[in-house]
């Protein structure tokens, strides 16, 4: 049955769990806070309240005390299960916290649409980012591009770290979205990246209308000129159903990648200091569809979630266990507890990319780097192409020594939290 959660217990996980995540940005990362972060390994202390909580309260969902507020923590893996395999009905992504943080830049977008308008926009997403299909039909066009920023990136280098590594993913994202004439358009991502930090505080923060103007004009403009070999020609081509705004699809694209590239170096790091999986990881660059690559991404991202707090909100009162859930009920997924507790997984703290590959992860349901069920990441297969495609260039080009952070090793349990921004490698060419 359902559980309500004491006051104390419920400001421990507002505490402890809660704004820490706020804290770190939920839709752009705070370098600072992401440097505190990992200082102070805030997300195993998250993992550890919940585990606490499950013990202590049974298997949930847990009910916090909230005033106005219907909120429950998700706590079994198998009411992941439900919750995201009942999306959009009775648990629909766009809750009203997600709509209130996604207006500020992408108020069109899928993953902010409620109601009857969701569908024919999530299929438009499909039919563009071509889900389901591991190799993309720009895959000629996108290996160029990653082939060539890549190569600009590391060419007379000794070091690789954050900041460089940022400029050349945003030239490939933009050379994949918007062609290739977008390629040192800063001022379209700086835009999105002001209204991002903006959307971190959702609700509490005034929408700016004039920025956001300001950023659809420049989108559109690249947007129309259609350059092939470009997501942007994609659009260009597919008709699209009255009201569905397909240039409005495009910022969540955009900001999805940001995500993409934090995932990107991350795994580049735990490959450089864990030879067995790096070795397997070169075997694999034979192979077009780069498997095990891709299963490094997942692995690297279920280790360290770029969507930490997954958010379902009931569209009718809900029975559960006995008990019943009100209507307009949020329900909260934290994925780093699901991801990492060595209780529900043996392998919660180990970089175990096979676990993609032989079918472990399928034994275990609340596994969701990229969400799951209906509502699960429209792009994620052109994501992981994109991702694993950049690896194989950094690993057929160079040798990577990792000088920050010091905290990865093969021999020992990985960090619960990454701090993406402090990383740093010397290289060398190969």
């Amino acid at each position: 049955m359902t559980r309500q959660a004491s006051i104390p217990d419920t400001v421990r996980v507002a505490g402890e769990v809660v704004l820490p995540t706020l804290a770190g940005g939920v839709i752009k990362r705070r370098p600072r806070a992401m440097a505190a972060a990992a200082a102070l390994r805030l997300d195993r202390v998250a993992v550890n309240v919940l585990r606490r909580l499950r013990a202590r309260h049974g298997a949930g969902p847990l009910v916090l005390r909230v005033p106005g507020r219907s909120l429950a923590v998700v706590l079994e893996p198998g009411d992941v299960t439900r919750v995201l395999g009942n999306t959009p009905s009775p648990f629909a992504p766009a809750s009203i916290e997600k709509r209130s943080a996604l207006n500020h830049f992408q108020p069109h977008a899928v993953l902010a649409t409620p109601g009857p308008e969701r569908q024919p926009r999530r299929r438009y997403n499909e039919t563009i980012l071509e889900t389901g299909h591991a190799i993309h039909s720009l895959a000629g066009p996108v290996r160029t591009i990653v082939a060539e920023e890549t190569a600009h990136l590391l060419a007379e280098r000794g070091h690789l770290d954050w900041d460089s590594f940022n400029v050349a993913w945003w030239r490939i994202v933009r050379r994949i979205v918007l062609g290739d004439g977008a390629r040192d358009d800063d001022e379209v991502t700086d835009l999105l990246a002001d209204l991002r930090l903006r959307a971190n505080w959702a609700f509490l923060m005034p929408k700016a209308k004039r920025r956001r103007a300001a950023f659809r004009r420049r989108l559109d403009a690249l947007l129309d000129r259609a350059e092939p070999g470009s997501l942007a020609a994609r659009i260009a081509d597919t008709p699209a159903e009255p009201g569905l705004d397909p240039h409005g699809q495009v910022p969540h694209w955009l900001f999805a990648f940001d995500a993409a590239g934090m995932a990107t170096l991350r795994t580049l790091a735990v490959l450089a200091t864990h030879p067995t999986q790096r070795a397997k990881a070169r075997r694999d660059l034979t192979d077009e569809a780069l498997p095990y690559l891709r299963a490094c991404v997942l692995e690297t991202v279920r280790l360290w979630p770029t969507t930490p707090v997954i958010l379902r909100e009931s569209t009718t009162a809900t029975s559960w266990r006995g008990s019943q859930l009100p209507p307009e009920t949020t329900f909260v997924v934290f994925a780093p507890y699901f991801h990492r507790d060595p209780e529900l997984m043996p392998f919660a703290d180990r970089f175990e990319p096979e676990l993609w590959l032989d079918g472990r992860a399928r034994e275990y349901p609340a596994l969701v780097p990229f969400s799951g069920g209906p509502g699960q990441c429209p792009g994620e297969d052109l994501v992981l192409f994109v991702t694993s495609t950049m690896l194989a260039e950094f690993l057929r080009r160079g040798s990577y020594e990792l000088r920050a952070p010091r905290n990865l090793s093969a021999r020992r349990r990985l960090p619960a939290t990454l701090d993406n921004f402090g990383i740093r490698f010397a290289t060398s060419p190969r």
